[in-house]
């Protein structure tokens, strides 16, 4: 038998055994008062993370339904809707709003590069009657971070338009404080910073939102938030939720309220920082604008020379570590790294040895710096 792979991926990440161990729990009829204690304690402990008193919604899907329900159930036809593109997660929002029958004004950036809040301004301005502004805070294909919620918040206060995010792949590795920013519909999914297995997804609603969606409810059906709020009522989901799944993500709220949050955003700052520094002193290219680096997706510039499935595959092979290619005109060009969920001190240490190790084997020359201790010295808090 194969020994256990790392996976060193934007998603799905590494999961502890305690998640997994959850799972073995016997099912149970979903419209019992057994589910229904379930459920009331996975909303409650979700709203700890998202730093809210607003409402949490658990969908059985990936992030992307996450996503799709913040957008689709406050975007109509013809609503202007102001949307940071920086990567591909960001045209997919793109797309959604159009999808809906809305007017998507993209805001842009060169990928590697995220916008930056007077642009954003700028478009509200040329703009009026924007209904929402949609920002990617974390744009997983480039390893790229949106740092300015706040200010973002704020902006959208001022010109009446509900603010979404879209914190898949981020929320509880970096400091989203939902209700402090003015948030208003806040997607995340189980498999990525939270360190579950794939197949849940969740927004935070707050009351604005939630008041527009009830008097305003969508058409459609599985992704209608209006539907969900009704369920939550008496602690149930309108559909057939991922039992084993719930467990799981139950465990995973636990272990993060263990931890802190200010303890887990430091660690995932510390494990990318470590990341950062190694792949820096080995002579590599970061592919993401300094100042906007991503804590969670390490994006790196492949040398001269070296071929992405030759590198990838040998990582695997030989390490059993999963790393990550590039997206769309990207593919080829640039390898990613997950440094989120559970990682830590091995995960970091281990991987950067693997890279390390492959590109010697691969390159003429590396620089002669200890990549491996540079990381070590930059986790020695952890």
């Amino acid at each position: 038998m194969n020994p256990k792979k790392l996976l060193m991926l934007p998603g799905p990440t590494n999961v502890p055994e305690r998640i997994m161990n959850a799972m073995l729990a016997p099912l149970m009829g979903h419209r019992t008062p057994d589910f229904a204690f379930l459920m009331k304690n996975i909303v409650e402990k979700s709203k700890q993370v998202y730093q809210t008193s607003g409402d949490v919604i658990v969908f059985s899907s990936s992030g992307t339904g996450a996503v799709e329900a913040a957008i689709t159930n406050i975007v109509r036809k013809g609503d202007k809707t102001i949307v940071t593109v920086f990567g591909e997660f960001g045209e997919r929002a793109a797309l959604l709003v159009e999808s809906s029958g809305g007017v998507a004004i993209k805001v842009e950036a060169p990928f590697g590069d995220v916008p930056r809040i007077d642009q954003l301004e700028e478009a509200f301005e040329k703009n009026k009657d924007v209904k929402a502004l949609i920002i990617i805070t974390n744009e997983t294909s480039t390893g790229t971070m949106f740092k300015w919620l706040k200010e973002a918040g704020d902006l959208a206060a001022k010109y009446g338009s509900f603010l979404i995010l879209d914190s898949v792949s981020n929320l509880t590795a970096d400091d989203i404080p939902v209700d402090k920013i003015g948030a208003d519909i806040v997607a995340t999914g189980s498999q990525k910073s939270l360190a579950a297995p794939p197949g849940l997804a969740m927004v935070s609603v707050s009351k604005k939102a939630k008041k527009y969606i009830i008097d305003n409810p969508p058409s459609h059906l599985y992704f209608n938030i209006a539907r969900h709020l009704k369920y939550a009522e008496i602690d149930q989901t309108p559909f057939t939720p991922a039992l084993s799944l719930y467990y799981a993500l139950d465990e995973a709220l636990n272990m993060a309220l263990e931890e802190g949050l200010t303890q887990r955003i430091q660690r995932h700052k510390l494990c990318a920082d470590a990341f950062y520094s190694s792949f820096t002193a080995m002579g590599l290219k970061l592919f993401a604008v300094e100042d906007v680096r991503s804590n969670t997706i390490i994006s790196v510039n492949y040398p001269e020379g070296v071929d992405d499935k030759q590198f990838r595959g040998m990582l695997d092979k030989e390490y059993r570590v999963v790393i990550a290619g590039g997206f769309g005109h990207y593919k080829g060009k640039l390898f990613r790294i997950g440094s989120l969920g559970e990682v830590h001190r091995y995960h970091v240490v281990t991987t950067v040895s693997a890279v390390n190790n492959t590109l010697r084997s691969l390159m003429d020359k590396v620089r002669s710096e200890d990549p491996v201790e540079i990381a070590r010295a930059k986790l020695r808090d952890l």
